[in-house]
């Protein structure tokens, strides 16, 4: 609002989607990108999703994105590029590197929509459609992802050992939207990754592909690390009687 009211103060035009002034400019991106929870503005997100449950956490991870992409995707064309793609590196980075050494689920969420958000907000000057084609994916797999920790009633990594003996299959979905979530083929999370990279190679952007690229790795590892401690690893059972070879 601050931002509109100087831009119509130094231009003489009361318009949010076409700001002509530089400061103002800067002002409001930096505005919406602390409201989506873009780095380094991230700070505020990690603990307010872990200090709520799995289903306001939901709405809170999917549904609040869309008014600011809304006006992002509208604004695209007269923000700074630079800006927008230090934000977008800045946030894939850390939104991957932030949730390595976490075990609580809701925070690795949270540094997973980081990461997320970071690829959106680097395309969005070159292709909107496709901002707007990985915001969908991201919703509809973060959904599933917090309503099937939701049904599993995990909030920890140490919980989920018990998933596979309480509800195999729900557990196997699980894993399967995790690893969409990391970007891996053939899943639905790899396609957006994809177009993404190859936009940013048609326009001769190598170095900010690679970096890309390389922190999805980051985002991949601790993904993994989940669905081992799901799939892999056996529950505690207590067995009395005597082994046959005895």
């Amino acid at each position: 609002l601050f931002a509109s009211m100087t831009n119509a103060w130094m231009v003489g035009e009361w318009n949010i989607t076409h700001m002509s002034h530089p400061t103002s400019t800067i002002m409001i991106t930096t505005a919406l990108a602390m409201k989506v929870g873009l780095a380094p503005m991230h700070f505020w997100m990690p603990p307010v999703l872990q200090g709520l449950d799995l289903t306001t956490g939901l709405i809170m991870a999917t549904w609040q994105k869309l008014a600011p992409f809304a006006l992002l995707i509208q604004m695209a064309p007269t923000m700074h590029p630079t800006l927008l793609t230090a934000l977008g590196l800045l946030s894939a980075v850390v939104g991957g590197w932030g949730g390595l050494n976490q075990t609580q689920l809701r925070k690795m969420l949270a540094y997973s929509s980081i990461a997320h958000l970071g690829w959106m907000i680097i395309v969005i000057q070159f292709m909107p459609q496709l901002t707007i084609l990985t915001l969908g994916t991201y919703i509809i797999m973060t959904s599933a992802a917090f309503l099937t920790f939701k049904m599993l009633l995990s909030t920890k990594i140490n919980t989920l050992t018990l998933a596979w003996s309480k509800a195999p299959i729900i557990t196997m979905t699980t894993a399967l939207i995790l690893l969409s979530l990391g970007g891996l083929p053939p899943l639905t999370g790899f396609m957006p990754k994809w177009l993404i990279l190859q936009e940013l190679t048609k326009q001769e952007l190598p170095l900010t592909a690679t970096i890309l690229a390389l922190s999805a790795l980051l985002s991949l590892y601790f993904y993994l690390r989940l669905c081992y401690t799901m799939t892999l690893t056996i529950a505690p059972n207590t067995n009395n009687s005597t082994t046959p070879w005895r």
